[in-house]
């Protein structure tokens, strides 16, 4: 049935496609970070202010891509967004010089920025409340499918320049079938274009100046692991690319599964009759204790078990940011949906634009056991945040 929930759920996971082409065009730079550095010859700060030029592009451009979803409407907005990220990812392999890499990446950022909102967008029209954290974990099985596939990608590719032509292609194609599908699935509610959307005027609400804080200090595992798990690999253990990549591929496995667990543990919150906000925000604080467990990669002996540590990590920022990301989902519905998420978005690349360049930094002078204490402790200081909105959240009960 085209209304039916089995439908929905179909509708959803082709989405989460979307989200999959999404991170391996990012991806792609980290699984080849070896090769890119040997031939531009970088140390990791530089990589990492690479890192950065992508990130302050995604930040800025956030704000502008959620009020774009939340006034054209998801369907327009997101063929939009697939179509200029995938000629985008097509031109950081035609680039020959750090500059062009650099400018390709920058715009990749940009037009990339639009994904995650969309997708929230999407749960709030397609799912019911209850549902729409394990929403976000299909959210992040697309997600992690990219992490999965980009180290495999790279491994199975003579340079690094192939894989992003692959990308492009991918994205282009799912335009047509996304289209089809959307034809064909009636969703749980109509949310129509805003003639009006909140965009800039949102900014007032503290309660989202509290929940794009919270991110901040949410998701420094979240770029720790994405961005450099290959290079902790071969610079820790002594590995070639290829076979760094051949472990790399493990920990966003676990951050799929980790997803699912935090939507149950929300879900199961709900059911209980436990308001929405103050569900998550327990699922949440489970999470946190559990990304504590990010201090143990640098000291295991051997990359098989660093590899188990840090899909244990990896596991549990999942199951936390499935459900902050939710969270503006239970506040402001689907209406606003684009706008509220992109604020999230726009803290993510803040943060990551600063904290790149650290890391390498940090990197090239301690090592790694720092740069992983500095990111297992923010999650908990996020949890205290959120803490302010569960006030006002007394209303609010599973449906």
């Amino acid at each position: 049935m085209p209304g039916s929930t089995r439908a929905r759920w179909f509708a959803v996971s082709v989405f989460a496609l979307a989200s999959t082409w999404n991170y391996l065009d990012r991806l792609i730079l980290s699984a080849a970070a070896p090769r890119i550095k040997a031939e531009f010859h970088l140390n990791n700060a530089e990589f990492g202010w690479l890192i950065s030029a992508f990130s302050l592009a995604y930040a800025a451009a956030s704000p502008l891509a959620g009020w774009f979803l939340d006034r054209v409407g998801l369907e327009a907005g997101i063929m939009a967004a697939v179509a200029l990220w995938s000629v985008a990812a097509a031109v950081c392999g035609w680039t020959r010089t750090f500059g062009e890499l650099l400018g390709a990446r920058v715009s990749l950022g940009a037009f990339e920025s639009a994904g995650v909102p969309a997708a929230g967008k999407l749960n709030a029209i397609y799912l019911e409340p209850k549902n729409r954290a394990i929403g976000a974990a299909f959210t992040q099985v697309g997600l992690s499918i990219g992490g999965i596939a980009a180290p495999l990608l790279v491994a199975a590719m003579p340079g690094w320049r192939q894989p992003f032509f692959v990308c492009a292609a991918l994205g282009l194609l799912w335009i047509p079938a996304w289209t089809a599908t959307r034809r064909r699935v009636a969703p749980y509610q109509a949310v129509t274009p805003q003639k009006h959307a909140a965009g800039v005027s949102m900014l007032a609400d503290r309660r989202l100046l509290v929940l794009a804080a919270a991110n901040i200090f949410w998701m420094v595992i979240y770029s720790l692991w994405s961005n450099w798990t290959t290079i902790f690999l071969t610079q820790k253990y002594g590995l070639s690319t290829q076979a760094a990549n051949g472990y790399a591929w493990f920990p966003p496995l676990a951050s799929t599964l980790g997803g699912f667990a935090g939507g149950w543990l929300s879900k199961r919150a709900m059911a209980r009759g436990i308001a929405s906000v103050t569900a998550r925000n327990r699922a949440i604080l489970i999470s946190a204790i559990g990304c504590l467990s990010t201090v143990f990669a640098p000291l295991c002996p051997a990359p098989l078990v660093a590899t188990a540590a840090i899909a244990c990590s990896y596991f549990w920022v999942t199951a936390g940011s499935v459900n902050l990301y939710t969270i503006p989902l239970d506040i402001w519905g689907g209406e606003q949906a684009g706008s509220a998420i992109s604020a999230l978005v726009f803290a993510y690349g803040l943060l990551q634009t600063g904290v790149s360049p650290l890391i390498g930094a940090l990197v090239d002078r301690f090592g790694f056991q720092p740069v992983c204490w500095m990111a297992a402790l923010p999650p908990l200081a996020g949890w205290m945040l959120l803490r302010r909105l569960e006030r006002g959240d007394a209303v609010h009960r599973a449906i």
